[in-house]
């Protein structure tokens, strides 16, 4: 048999139209599967809201992370402030512990102040010793009282009538009657007739150094403490003041009241007085004379003060202090108009006075 001249080639045309034809069904079937790969991808509804999702919590993610850095900035500032006020508080408890370190004990400012109490009493006792050296006696009261009495205490010639009677034993008429029928001594303890006794210490204290004095005691008569009637006293005389307060101790108050008889008294100097005191408790019972009844009305009082008073030297400053008695209530009215007439001054005062 006889062979073809013509050879097999491997790069026929045949061969390369099957090539062509397999890469154009190749081609075919990637342009088929991946031609729209978003027509693929949206084909499916719940694909597409699982990425709206996605994309939705990725927003908020976003958003929040902006919130969380906003609020760690918020938290720096807060720390940097509170790092700051912490310094500052602790700064401050540093001063303050060296302000309480520097400070002193207690017990020696306790100390240092009552020496000073201690210091500031002695110049007041200083300071009351050379007062009292200006007065012509020294009197401390036990009351605790205080006054700006406005009495009168100048004077060249001072006269003090001190109220004697019974009256004086006690404020109440019934003490009265109990009182005068007890001893002696007991009626000089009475507590009403001891203020007036320290009435007049307390008044003679206040003398001036060089004035002269006179006290009379009157009930139904007058008669001067120290038995020199119509004399004066040198106040400069120490020994003198204190024989005639002692004298006055000496007093039992009894009888009735005179005040016409006192007030003659202030007439039977040679030099009249210039500055009258009154210590009293009431009007007078009596005139010059005892009457003979055993009692007597507030109008009778009343004309025998009143008949005193026109005896009196005008222009002489009459300065009253009144003890009030129980069932004389126009006394202290009376007393008051007479140390007005007079420009002189009235004073009732308590019992823990002077």
């Amino acid at each position: 048999m006889r062979r073809s001249k013509h050879r097999v080639n491997a790069f026929s045309l045949s061969f390369l139209d099957i090539m062509a034809c397999g890469f154009g069904a190749v081609t075919l079937l990637f342009l088929i599967l991946k031609h729209d790969a978003s027509a693929v991808s949206t084909a499916d509804p719940n694909l597409a809201a699982e990425v709206n999702l996605l994309q939705e919590d990725i927003r908020v993610g976003e958003a929040d992370l902006v919130a969380l850095r906003n609020s760690l900035a918020i938290l720096d500032q807060q720390v940097v402030e509170a790092q700051g006020l912490s310094r500052r508080v602790v700064t401050d408890i540093a001063d303050t512990r060296r302000e309480l370190s520097a400070q002193k004990d207690p017990e020696q400012d306790i100390e240092i102040l009552r020496k000073q109490v201690e210091e500031l009493e002695q110049e007041t006792a200083q300071l009351q010793e050379q007062g009292s050296a200006d007065n012509v006696r020294l009197f401390i009261g036990e009351g605790q009282r205080q006054y700006l009495t406005g009495l009168k205490l100048g004077g060249k010639r001072i006269l003090i009538l001190v109220d004697g009677s019974a009256s004086m034993l006690s404020d109440s008429i019934v003490n009265v009657i109990r009182s005068r029928n007890m001893s002696d001594a007991v009626k000089r303890k009475a507590d009403k007739w001891r203020r007036a006794i320290r009435t007049t210490e307390w008044l003679v204290a206040q003398l001036p150094p060089d004035s002269s004095y006179q006290i009379y005691v009157f009930n139904t008569a007058t008669k001067a403490v120290a038995g020199d009637t119509g004399k004066w006293r040198n106040t400069s005389d120490r020994k003198g003041l204190d024989q005639a307060m002692a004298q006055l101790g000496k007093v039992v108050p009894e009888g009735g009241t005179s005040l016409i008889n006192a007030f003659e008294a202030v007439n039977s100097f040679a030099s009249a007085p210039d500055n009258l005191f009154l210590i009293t408790d009431g009007l007078p019972t009596q005139g010059r004379k005892a009457s003979g009844y055993r009692t007597i009305s507030g109008r009778d009082r009343l004309k025998l003060f009143a008949n005193a008073v026109e005896i009196l030297p005008r222009r002489l400053p009459v300065n009253v202090l009144l003890f009030p008695m129980e069932g004389d209530p126009t006394a202290a009215a009376s007393y008051w108009g007479l140390a007005l007439s007079s420009q002189g001054s009235f004073m009732s005062p308590s019992k823990d006075w002077p």
